[in-house]
């Protein structure tokens, strides 16, 4: 049985949530400082256990905290991120730091340019600590094969199990107190999955949204970035700094600027909430407490107020996920093929094994899979419209042991994820409680495009009813 307890005075620093820490420090009752020493003395402390990291800026992370010390000390408080510390998956590029991807193809690449996010949320006055561990390039099945050049990121609520992929380190450094919060990115689920996994919030906004400039690419029609953080209100806070339009990225989406929090804290009376029960009759099967915590999800919105509908999407899951494949391994390839070519022997055998995969999509299958794309997209959203918001599926299953294979693809891919990655809808992982092993259970709350706000608002209040944001793992 893997332990869950609550936070204790210990930990009185690293498990603040991002809206604490702030009215702290704004209120010159916290330090940047001390805040940032507490964090770099916490990834000494465990980051051995749960490798939440492939590069640690120690000495850069010290002069932003002392930058922004003397900022808020003048009365030059920036904003809910200012003294913030954050980390991001190493496929981030920081001007004058290594990118590594977690490739051995990569472990002496120094970028020559920082990622928008990352810029914006600096200017917002965020402190990076570093660059979270991923899989090579930010891919993979789920398949473990112990060939990459750094240590796998543990589950910090049962270090013998999963993090959920690609994003490992960022949902592992929110949960374990390594990070307040973490970036990751999200082409079939990247961010969800690890969120679901590790027990905390992992937004995919609406496609365009937030700006991927600055980000080694894995499949550039799907990729998203996003937040994970350990609240609702921590997600939208983050999200907030990191939407708008970036001509740096050709795929951002140029929309006038909108509140990310509007009638955050309203409730959910007068809203209607659609239920996706049924994925078809090929999707895989669920975990009896997966199901349990989603039956109980539905009351709970019923019992705060909201309609509740059954709605159904218009293709099984299977369809999606067989389009986000095609897709990406056609994309991932285009993007990789020189690597591939005269460099496969560094590859671990996971990106090797979808970089082979891409030989073998026609241009024929990327056509028919990019206009299948559209169909499903806009019968999709004619479903999502009839509704204030929908309640999903994330992972079929809790994250299983680094041993068991056959589950390790299937909390991949037997996951509800990669729907809205097809679909460019928001959609954010939640946490929905433990199954009886301790471990995380998940959902997913999906709004309308660039609706974010409602998303946020049914998560929040699902939050505040659940009352489990006290527990952490016990490392």
């Amino acid at each position: 049985m893997t332990a869950v307890t609550p936070v204790t005075s210990a930990d009185p620093l690293v498990y603040l949530t991002v809206s604490e820490a702030s009215r702290l420090i704004a209120a010159r009752k916290l330090s940047p400082v001390e805040l940032v020493e507490a964090y770099l003395a916490r990834i000494d402390a465990i980051d051995d256990v749960v490798h939440s990291y492939i590069t640690v800026l120690a000495d850069r992370a010290r002069a932003a905290a002392r930058i922004a010390e003397a900022e808020v000390l003048a009365g030059r408080w920036k904003g809910p991120l200012h003294g913030i510390p954050f980390a991001v998956k190493d496929n981030y590029h920081v001007k004058g730091v290594k990118t590594t991807g977690g490739s051995r193809l990569m472990l002496d690449y120094v970028a020559d340019e920082t990622s928008t996010a990352i810029e914006k949320l600096e200017a917002a006055g965020a402190i990076l600590l570093g660059k979270l561990n991923t899989w090579e390039y930010g891919t993979g099945t789920g398949e473990i094969y112990h060939d990459l050049p750094f240590p796998l990121a543990r589950n910090p609520w049962n270090p013998a199990r999963h993090t959920g992929g690609s994003s490992t380190g960022a949902g592992v450094a929110v949960a374990a107190g390594t990070a307040m919060f973490a970036l990751g990115s999200d082409t079939g689920g990247s961010v969800r999955l690890p969120a679901a996994a590790t027990g905390v919030y992992g937004m995919k906004a609406t496609y365009g949204l937030m700006s991927r400039a600055g980000c080694l690419p894995n499949c550039w029609s799907l990729d998203v970035v996003g937040p994970l953080t350990w609240t609702a209100e921590d997600n939208a806070t983050v999200a907030q700094v990191m939407a708008g339009y970036d001509p740096r990225d050709p795929q951002s989406a140029d929309v006038p600027s909108y509140d990310l929090m509007a009638g955050f804290d309203m409730g959910l009376k007068g809203l209607t909430i659609g239920v996706v029960r049924d994925l078809g009759a090929d999707a895989p099967s669920m975990d009896p407490d997966i199901v349990t915590k989603l039956a109980e999800t539905e009351v709970l919105l019923s019992e705060l107020g909201a309609t509740v509908v059954e709605i159904a999407l218009p293709a099984p899951l299977s369809k999606y996920r067989s389009v986000t494949g095609t897709i990406n391994w056609a994309e991932s390839l285009s993007i990789h093929e020189q690597d591939f070519m005269e460099r496969s022997h560094l590859m671990g055998k996971a990106l090797k094994d979808k970089m082979t995969s891409g030989f073998t999509v026609r241009a024929v299958d990327y056509v028919a899979a990019t206009r299948y794309r559209r169909q499903l997209a806009v019968t999709t959203d004619a479903v999502i419209r009839t509704v204030d918001a929908v309640l999903a599926p994330c992972t079929f299953i809790t994250a299983p042991t680094f041993e068991d294979q056959e589950r390790l693809v299937k909390f991949t891919f037997g996951s509800a994820t990669s729907i809205f990655n097809v679909t460019g809808h928001p959609a954010i992982s939640i946490p929905t409680g433990f199954d009886r092993d301790g471990m995380p259970t998940s959902a997913q709350i999906v709004g309308r495009y660039f609706d974010e706000a409602t998303t946020y608002r049914v998560a929040r209040a699902l939050e505040k009813a659940a009352g489990t944001r006290g527990l952490r793992p016990a490392l």
